[in-house]
């Protein structure tokens, strides 16, 4: 694969050395960050599966096309941007182009489903509380149709893939539509189906959403609050989502303005570095969507606390030090041990051990990770064990 690109000239890297050492220290950068975030953002989801929302699994399907942009795509742009040329061939080409199609209008268009997901449940809340996780999974299917089409597109000869025009990563080739009738067709529709439509309907969604709330509060918190009353989590799932739209959008929309340029205008006027700004900023996407949601939604970053924290004193247990302090549940084990007294749970059964590993700071709340969905409290110097749905509602929404 090396051979093709050695001798062909659009695999020589169009600008300067300089410039691509810091395409490809920033590639490194954003592949590690997106490789880490993505992955782990997967593992907390995997952890609370049973109880994801039916607009979560948008989330997820999004931190996967991110993450297959991010594996199929920096391992073959970093290494050839230090090289500063394309190491990797015609044929590699052709499938690094399609994957980037491919994922990256994934990501588009999940966020416009998801968009509209938000919108339906927050002002059509008769038909949006109707919206279950089969309706997502079935939106998530048609996702991944809809971007496999125009991925598809050029490896069928509607359009065509090249090399970038910096010369070190490949895409759709926008020099085509200046010369032949099919190219062109294929970047119209890729405009208005993939870029136009979707920024539509999402700034559509999100704007009847802005009114609906200033028009009745009370109705919102009526529609986005869980009939229990414990959380405002579909809210929250808006103001995210707009967050992570608005990033994704930032990030992909100067490739667009410049890709546009290049295919309705005279392609020779446009800088090779201004393509590879783009390029730099429209791979930045990857990142954004593990950042807000592990940062800023708590019921994810309970949850990957809580598995640290259990981590942790896992290790602990596994070699204790003389001079630590001893995790609660072992202190807790240890003191019954001394006093020869079985603490039974109000139920009459013996405490497992290990059921008190998720306590809060104080240790005066424990999940308990049983079908049952259960939860100990600590009353006086015992355990009793309760139904979650016996709890108060906020406690309720901290264990859940």
């Amino acid at each position: 694969m090396g051979n093709a690109s050695d001798t062909s000239p659009v695999f020589v890297s169009t600008i300067s050395k300089e410039y691509d050492l810091l395409m490809g220290s920033l590639y490194s950068i954003f592949c590690l960050l997106s490789l880490l975030g993505n992955c782990i953002l997967l593992l907390v989801a995997y952890q609370k599966w049973s109880s994801l929302k039916p607009a979560e699994f948008f989330i997820i399907n999004l931190s996967i096309s991110d993450l297959g942009m991010t594996v199929s795509l920096f391992p073959l742009a970093i290494p050839s941007s230090f090289s500063h040329r394309w190491l990797f061939g015609e044929i590699t080409c052709q499938v690094y182009a399609a994957c980037g199609v491919l994922f990256g209008l994934c990501s588009l268009a999940n966020l416009t489903a998801l968009s509209l997901v938000c919108c339906l449940k927050v002002c059509f809340p008769n038909h949006g509380n109707r919206f279950s996780s089969s309706h997502a999974c079935l939106l998530v299917a048609g996702v991944w149709c809809y971007a496999s089409v125009f991925a598809m597109g050029p490896l069928a000869q509607w359009g065509h893939y090249s090399a970038e025009p910096y010369g070190t990563a490949c895409c759709i080739d926008w020099h085509a539509p200046n010369h032949e009738l099919s190219a062109l067709s294929y970047i119209i529709c890729l405009f208005v189906f993939c870029y136009a439509l979707p920024c539509t309907i999402i700034f559509l969604s999100y704007t009847f959403i802005l009114l609906t709330v200033r028009g009745s509060h009370q109705a919102v918190q009526q529609h986005v609050s869980p009939q229990t009353k414990t959380s405002n989590a579909h809210a929250l799932i808006v103001k995210l989502s707009v967050a992570v739209c608005i990033g994704f959008l930032g990030a992909w929309t100067p490739y667009a303005v410049v890709a546009m340029w290049a295919a309705f205008g005279d392609a020779t006027q446009v800088p090779p570095a201004a393509f590879a700004l783009a390029a730099i900023m429209a791979k930045s996407s990857t990142i954004y969507n593990p950042m807000v949601y592990l940062l800023c939604k708590p019921n994810f970053r309970k949850c990957l606390y809580r598995d640290t924290s259990a981590f942790r004193q896992k290790m602990c247990r596994g070699s204790p030090q003389p001079d630590q302090k001893e995790p609660f549940g072992s202190t807790l084990q240890r003191n019954k041990k001394d006093a020869s007294v079985s603490t039974r749970f109000s139920n009459g059964h013996q405490e497992s051990q290990g059921a008190c590993l998720h306590c809060t700071e104080d240790g005066s709340l424990c999940h308990v990770s049983t079908p049952q969905r259960t939860a100990c409290i600590l009353t006086g110097s015992t355990y009793n064990e309760v139904t979650v749905s016996q709890l108060p509602a906020k406690l309720q929404a901290d264990l859940l």
